[in-house]
């Protein structure tokens, strides 16, 4: 089972709808943090590491996360989705955007039903 952490800035648009979307994928397991402080859910160091994969949702995030939590990195993937701060939770174009850059992560396709 391979762990995928979504971060955004404040873990209440992009990273809980990825969340949220993948959360039934078969072989992951998925949680979902933000950078700023007073995010819902703040990024951690346990979080890293928790992860396998982390899908930041801009460079900002990486950049944060890199000077934040490096020790906590280790060898884990970062990826890059490029999905900026313009949607709403579950908008039906974020959910759109986030399968297609997710597909190729994956480890199955995501369906129609997904």
């Amino acid at each position: 089972m391979k762990h995928f952490l979504f971060v955004c800035s404040q873990n209440r648009l992009r990273s809980p709808t990825a969340e949220h979307i993948f959360a039934n994928h078969p072989g992951i397991e998925v949680s979902s943090a933000g950078t700023n402080n007073d995010a819902e859910n703040p990024l951690t160091a346990e979080l890293v590491e928790w992860a396998d994969t982390i899908f930041v949702m801009e460079r900002a995030h990486r950049n944060k996360l890199q000077k934040r939590f490096r020790s906590s990195i280790g060898a884990r993937r970062i990826v890059c989705l490029n999905i900026p701060d313009d949607y709403e939770f579950m908008d039906p174009v974020l959910i759109s955007l986030l399968k297609a850059r997710m597909t190729r992560h994956l480890p199955m396709s995501v369906t129609e039903d997904d």
